[in-house]
């Protein structure tokens, strides 16, 4: 039986037009053997929360170029934890001040990744946290 794939989530929340880095990112966990869907710009965290449901997936990303990662990123953790998406890895990519990190982790966020973020480590942190997190049984090991 083939082992199910990472399916990854990339959106962009906000009125943020820029997602040059959301598709570079996609492009690379694609290329990783995830399953990525990217939902487009202009995104409102309860279309995100809905897309995560709908879609069934493991991880989502939000690039967040605008500033407003303090209102939208917390928002979108609090929708998914009312889906009952408790196990859902939650990244955020983007311009996102130093001081605001700690604050986004207390919100929910489990990472963030800043410009010049390589793609490798990306991808080896999500494997290594839905490993920790749902089992090793459910992914296998990276290749």
């Amino acid at each position: 039986m083939p082992e199910r794939k990472i399916r990854v989530l990339i959106a962009k929340p906000g009125l943020d037009g820029h997602d040059r880095g959301a598709r570079v990112v996609a492009r690379a966990l694609r290329d990783a053997g995830m399953e990525v869907i990217y939902t487009g710009l202009r995104q409102t965290p309860p279309m995100i929360a809905e897309a995560a449901l709908q879609e069934d997936v493991d991880v989502v990303g939000l690039s967040i170029l605008s500033g407003a990662h303090m209102t939208l990123a917390p928002r979108v953790v609090e929708l998914l934890h009312a889906q009952g998406m408790d196990d859902v890895l939650v990244l955020v990519g983007g311009i996102i001040p130093e001081p605001d990190i700690p604050l986004l982790h207390a919100a929910g966020v489990d990472q963030v990744f800043g410009p010049g973020a390589a793609t490798g480590d990306i991808v080896a942190y999500i494997r290594a946290h839905l490993q920790a997190r749902l089992g090793r049984a459910a992914y296998g090991e990276p290749p």
